[in-house]
């Protein structure tokens, strides 16, 4: 387990602290210059920087403009980021490798419209949830599925991305709410679900809301069923053993909580309706 230190004065002791720091993880201090008011020390994978593992085709939550990943998360993170005196640095991956990535210590926090769920709870801890989704099922525009007792109860191919709640839950047995590990097809990407959807190869495509209207925008003869099938909070995932970088993380989302900074990050991407 990393273990917090504070720095001691004089030389010999210094040195002591910093040979007893992993040589794999290097020791950040609560800068007396962040934001926020913490007297504990956390750890990151790189001095001074925070790294985040995302998977950025997921929009509005992160996606790329160009050469650039934006998006919800990217923005809630940048100022998470601000209040602990770090700089931002994002890694895009494979979204099922995030977890055992975090865990492992190659990255401080997983932010990609990740939820909490029991299962994840066994290999990282989370933050304090930011933002809420809604888990959405996409069919053709003329599909007999018109609702989530539909499609459980039929015999449809359902697409997910391998690794997210919507793979989770849908893998699930039929008398747990899922279709079953032999009706599911897993990607990648969301997109390439939806593509999969748009020839023919599936007939459902189960995925978040806000991704779910930007691909049935972007293609045609498709829409979203008005059922949610599920509804979820989002959260960092976190290094179990970095519970001071977790405490960080959480009075640093307070902070953006109570001063109306995350709530206009959400709304900027997702404006309130109405």
């Amino acid at each position: 387990m990393k273990t917090l230190k504070r720095i001691a004065a004089g030389i010999l002791s210094t040195a002591l602290l910093l040979g007893m720091t992993s040589c794999a993880t290097k020791q950040t201090e609560a800068s007396a210059d962040a934001n926020v008011d913490s007297a504990a020390a956390f750890t990151t994978v790189e001095s001074g920087k925070l790294i985040m593992a995302t998977n950025a085709f997921f929009p509005p939550y992160e996606y790329y403009e160009g050469d650039k990943i934006v998006g919800i998360d990217v923005e809630i993170a940048t100022a998470v980021a601000d209040k602990l005196g770090l700089e931002l640095v994002i890694e895009d991956v494979e979204f099922d490798s995030i977890i055992a990535g975090v865990q492992s210590g190659k990255y401080d926090i997983g932010c990609a419209g990740m939820t909490v769920t029991e299962d994840r709870l066994k290999s990282v801890n989370f933050s304090t949830p930011y933002a809420t989704g809604i888990q959405s099922i996409i069919v053709a525009a003329d599909s007999e599925i018109t609702d989530i007792d539909t499609l459980v109860n039929g015999d449809y191919k359902v697409g997910v991305q391998s690794g997210t709640t919507g793979d989770i839950y849908m893998s699930a047995p039929v008398e747990e709410g899922g279709v079953g590990e032999e009706r599911i097809e897993r990607f990648a990407k969301g997109n390439d679900a939806v593509i999969a959807l748009t020839t023919g190869k599936i007939s459902a495509v189960v995925i978040d809301n806000e991704p779910a209207k930007a691909f049935v925008a972007a293609n045609s003869g498709l829409k979203i069923l008005e059922t949610p099938y599920t509804v979820e909070d989002y959260a960092m995932a976190i290094n179990k053993d970095n519970v001071a970088l977790k405490d960080a993380i959480n009075q640093a989302l307070k902070e953006l909580t109570d001063n109306g900074t995350i709530a206009a990050i959400v709304n900027k991407y997702i404006p309130a309706e109405g």
